[in-house]
């Protein structure tokens, strides 16, 4: 029997058996769901929201064109205020109303017809794997407030 000629996804699960193999089975996360998204977000987010998520200088402060640059993902942005839900929405169709102004320009490009609603999933999954516990609990309140 052939073997599928995937190096990727051959490279993803031997990553994921070492990992749990050292214990190291990254908590309440799939390793294969963080390792995808992980090389998802090297390859597709982190030229503009940073390799370690930090997001462009100023990010809060428009550019001379009017646009916003970058915001982190890490713990010192907003992302994790945003339901998963919300958070996919800009992913798949770009940052446009509902989820920003009208008539508000972005350079955030729509992903919908480049990743899968899977490869969306597993992006925001690697991102929220690296918020801390604090995060985590902040986010757990706010959305428990919101229901």
């Amino acid at each position: 029997m052939k073997l599928p000629e995937r190096p990727l996804f051959w490279g993803l699960l031997a990553a994921a058996g070492l990992l749990s193999a050292c214990g190291q089975s990254a908590g309440k996360y799939n390793a294969i769901d963080l390792l995808e998204g992980e090389a998802i977000y090297k390859a597709e987010c982190a030229r503009c929201h940073g390799a370690k998520l930090e997001g462009e200088p100023n990010w809060r402060q428009p550019r001379p064109d009017g646009k916003l640059p970058a915001p982190p993902h890490d713990a010192s942005g907003t992302s994790w205020r945003h339901t998963h839900e919300e958070l996919a929405a800009i992913v798949k169709h770009g940052m446009v109303p509902p989820h920003a102004p009208a008539g508000y320009v972005s350079d955030m490009p729509a992903f919908g017809r480049k990743m899968t609603a899977e490869q969306v999933r597993r992006v925001l999954t690697y991102i929220e794997s690296t918020w801390p516990p604090e995060i985590h609990a902040q986010r757990a309140a706010l959305f428990k407030t919101q229901r």
